[in-house]
């Protein structure tokens, strides 16, 4: 008990050290914060706080592992940069969605989330500045691109600031207690796709009803009987509703990938992904000379998605995400002879990739 005690005081006093640090690196942030609104510079700074964790990652010794550092270190930030500013950040709601949750991943608790109906809803509120950023879904590894939100990049002038990566796992929730009372079962396409299976197998005479969000669906059958919502474990708790069962996803290593908009450029951090649009030239091989110059400078590309122009018939516009920063020589020199066969171009952001 004596050697216990010994340690506890140890520990009482790292504790109080600690205190000490954290309020002087908050009492820092704020300094930076005002500093940052005098000379014009954005409060939200993606490569900043990625520097930072990567760069504490590679100092650590142990025992804490690579996950602690990070989600220590992520917390830490967010409550600093709170300390500078309370962001307003437009997300696909309800509350309770996958969205909604990534949100809070990449920004913390303590800022004012306005939830939007529709993809498109969370663009336009960052254009019109009613919110300074936008969190929104753009693919998933099974049922793969959200088409809207490419989309949305056709209408809007708003840059990708940060990204976050989220393993998707969905529950069956309803105010009944078993699985048989079930005739309807509610949710977004996406999460239904990503069920079909269980569905097939345990809900084969029930009626599939989609709607807006996993969330939107709890919210729903909340009110209604012999309905179950395909949904988080977090909605379930939301709107007070039973969990049937888990893990319900056909394909266990389920992840979406939610993007950050904005309005700002995002600086180089070491670890970034860049997202480009554009338009090409109608002529035979074009697109494989489009594509070239990133082979010729070592540039890694990641996904490449068509979408129509809606513009002209049979007229389509590429997406491109790859490995690097605008601002790298070899990204430039590809980025250049890549604009001499476009008709349009246009640059969606370089920023920190997601772990």
């Amino acid at each position: 008990m004596k050697q216990l005690q010994k340690l506890r005081v140890k520990i009482d006093t790292i504790d109080k050290q600690i205190l000490k640090l954290l309020n002087k690196r908050a009492e820092l942030a704020k300094k930076i914060g005002k500093l940052k609104f005098l000379i014009g510079q954005t409060i939200y700074s993606p490569e900043r706080e990625k520097e930072i964790i990567q760069r504490l990652i590679k100092l650590n010794k142990g025992p804490l592992d690579e996950s602690d550092i990070k989600e220590i270190y992520t917390t830490i930030i967010h409550i600093c940069r709170h300390q500078q500013k309370k962001f307003i950040i437009a997300y696909l709601g309800p509350e309770g969605t996958f969205t909604h949750l990534a949100a809070l991943d990449a920004f913390g608790n303590k800022n004012i989330y306005i939830a939007k109906e529709t993809i498109g809803d969370v663009f336009y509120s960052v254009t019109k500045d009613e919110a300074e950023f936008g969190v929104v879904p753009v693919e998933n590894t099974t049922e793969g691109i959200v088409t809207h939100t490419l989309d949305m990049f056709l209408e809007c002038n708003l840059y990708i600031c940060g990204e976050v990566n989220m393993k998707i796992s969905h529950c069956l929730v309803s105010k009944e207690n078993t699985i048989s009372n079930i005739k309807y079962v509610y949710s977004n396409p996406q999460a239904i796709a990503q069920c079909k299976n269980y569905i097939s197998m345990k809900l084969a005479n029930a009626k599939i009803c989609e709607v807006s969000s996993t969330a939107e669906a709890a919210k729903i059958v909340a009110n209604k009987k012999n309905s179950a919502a395909i949904a988080s474990e977090v909605t379930a708790k939301i709107y007070r509703l039973n969990i049937l069962d888990k893990n319900i996803q056909d394909i266990e290593d389920n992840y979406t990938r939610f993007i950050i908009i904005g309005k700002h450029k995002v600086a180089r951090s070491g670890h970034d992904k860049t997202s480009i649009m554009f338009s090409l030239k109608d002529r035979v091989g074009i697109l494989h000379d489009a594509l070239s110059p990133f082979k010729r400078y070592g540039i890694n590309l990641t996904k490449i998605e068509s979408r129509p122009s809606k513009q002209r018939p049979w007229e389509y516009v590429f997406f491109v995400d790859f490995v690097g920063h605008i601002n790298d020589k070899n990204v430039k020199k590809a980025i250049s002879e890549l604009e001499k066969l476009c008709v349009n171009y246009k640059f969606l952001g370089s920023y920190p990739r997601a772990e």
